[in-house]
């Protein structure tokens, strides 16, 4: 069987959870619009992911479309400890101290059992507490002790977290947990590691010395001096994703939209898929239909040029998942269908490397633009020329022929690029026939249809597409 829906270029990353109880839920899911699966190890066991995973993998077969699958790692938790009586209530302009001390706190003080927050704080800097909820200044600093200053006060009850906007903490993203997941994940054959708590590029390069190209990394921009260092960590990243949950928590709620169009501008020039993601179409875990501002705020993202977006607690443990994935659906066909839509892609356009394969790409988003071209072709072994494709944003879609399952499932987070995987692909005897034979089979282009197909001579050498041919679709 052959999956067959209509296709949209932006894709759509759906997280897995108790809301969803079969193999069967996940093919509704695919049906109704998803494109990658995320696996959230802050919450499930072991073998639920795995049990999950091989519900994914079970529909991939069946639907014979490639599924990406994203393990989200939790990273470091950083929380105060515990109270005498559960609770305190803080008073603006009180004083309160974080310790290592141990001992169950009271409206004076509690534990905060990372010294690593306390050896790099200054005075003057801010604590935010309960997703920012509660506001504590810096007033005075020793190496077991912080005195702070209640600034917005409330209440305050066990294990709330605690956000450090900024300082740079000198932490790994990567936990004990964190570790032992990203071994099971890499084991049951994740694609895709989200990594968390990402504040500088070095912390990009331990995740991928412990990946070793067993998948493909994905940064969280959640952290403000993840911004800073934007560029360099896009740069080491394969994909990039902006967590706005903890990010609109540290930054001014106010920054976030601008910070979001910068994040995906700047993917786009570097060629990297971002995923835009929290609280998307949030009504909807208990409604059956979003707001009208949740829908505007998916709509601009895709205006914006997002590869992909993301649906958490919608789908995971929300009342209407299925219903979430098809909305959002909906509202990707809606925009992409407006005659502005590519209109506004092309004025970002980013500026084309000195390579072939950026010159070829070039060269394919105009031959689109004057032909009534049905569907760009690209025969590929490693996914890039099929990236450099998306980062162009062309009017038609990216029909991705690999031998490469591997490959396929990477590429279900880029911007309109549909896999096809086939042993075949690897040969070139065969290369318009199976171009034709494959776009006919996935219904985008029918007898009568331009088709732009691109290769690579020598056939199947990573790295070496130098080809483009522009072919019609044999009449019946």
């Amino acid at each position: 069987m052959t999956l067959n829906r209509k296709i949209k270029k932006v894709k759509i990353v759906a997280t897995l959870g108790p809301a969803i109880n079969s193999q069967d839920d996940i093919r509704r899911l695919v049906e109704n619009g998803a494109n990658v699966f995320r696996l959230n190890f802050s919450h499930g066991e072991h073998a639920d992911h795995a049990e999950r995973l091989n519900w994914i993998r079970a529909v991939e077969q069946e639907l014979n479309t490639p599924i990406g699958v994203l393990m989200d790692l939790q990273g470091p938790k950083l929380r105060v400890g515990r109270f005498a009586d559960g609770r305190v209530d803080l008073q603006n302009g009180q004083p309160f101290t974080l310790d290592l001390n141990s001992e169950p706190g009271d409206s004076q003080r509690v534990n905060l059992p990372h010294p690593e927050i306390i050896e790099a704080l200054e005075p003057g800097m801010d604590l935010l507490l309960d997703d920012g909820k509660l506001r504590l200044r810096v007033r005075e600093c020793t190496k077991a002790s912080v005195e702070t200053e209640v600034i917005v006060g409330g209440e305050l009850s066990d294990r709330k977290g605690v956000n450090v906007p900024e300082a740079v903490l000198q932490l790994s993203p990567l936990t004990d947990k964190d570790r032992r997941d990203l071994a099971f994940g890499l084991e049951i054959g994740v694609d895709w590691v989200a990594l968390s708590f990402v504040q500088r590029p070095e912390d990009i390069t331990e995740a991928q010395q412990l990946i070793q190209g067993r998948a493909f990394l994905m940064a969280k921009i959640e952290k403000p001096t993840a911004v800073e260092y934007l560029d360099e960590i896009v740069a080491r990243s394969d994909a990039i994703m902006v967590a706005r949950g903890d990010l609109g928590v540290e930054l001014p709620a106010e920054t976030i939209p601008s910070i979001q169009k910068r994040i995906i501008e700047t993917c786009r020039q570097q060629g990297k898929p971002v995923v835009v993601a929290t609280q998307m179409l949030e009504s909807m875990r208990n409604s059956p239909a979003p707001t009208r501002a949740e829908v505007t705020d998916v709509a601009n993202a895709v205006y914006e040029g997002a590869d992909a977006v993301m649906l958490s607690a919608e789908t995971a443990s929300g009342d209407y998942p299925q219903e979430a994935v098809s909305m959002m659906s909906k509202i990707i066909h809606e925009v992409e269908a407006d005659p502005n839509y590519h209109a506004r892609l092309d004025v970002n356009r980013p500026l084309p490397e000195a390579t072939v394969s950026d010159a070829l790409c070039c060269a394919i988003r105009r031959i689109s633009r004057i032909l009534p071209v049905a569907v760009l072709v690209n025969y590929t072994n490693s996914g890039t020329t099929s990236l450099r494709a998306a980062r162009e944003r062309p009017k038609a879609p990216i029909l991705s022929l690999t031998p490469n399952l591997v490959t396929a499932r990477r590429l279900s987070v880029a911007w309109g690029i549909h896999s096809v995987v086939d042993a075949r692909f690897s040969e070139d005897g065969h290369l318009i026939d199976a171009a034709f034979e494959a776009a006919g089979q996935r219904q985008m282009a029918q007898p009568g249809d331009t088709l732009v197909i691109t290769a690579g001579v020598p056939f199947g050498k990573p790295g070496t597409t130098n080809m483009v041919r522009i072919e019609s679709f044999p009449l019946a």
